[in-house]
């Protein structure tokens, strides 16, 4: 019985934090939270910061724009490992 009610009072708090999210939503203007993302930061964007993935997708375009293969040479006559 103890069980019962542990998981019933779960269930009752998870609903009422359901709730005040639903109300939120519907009480702030146009209906959305605010973006937390580092790209939605301002002050980050002024100090040149981005999220990782932001930062590697440019590390990895300038790393290609790097990459020469005018020197590349294929050896087709000789069998792999030897």
């Amino acid at each position: 019985m103890e069980v019962l009610k542990v998981i019933l009072m779960a269930v009752a708090l998870v609903a009422i934090g359901m709730l005040g999210m639903a109300i939120t939503m519907l009480v702030k203007k146009g209906g959305k939270f605010p973006n937390t993302h580092v790209s939605g930061n301002k002050y980050l964007k002024e100090q040149g910061v981005s999220c990782a993935q932001t930062q590697d997708r440019l590390a990895q375009r300038e790393a290609w724009k790097q990459v020469s293969y005018k020197n590349a040479s294929f050896t087709p006559d000789m069998k792999a490992g030897k």
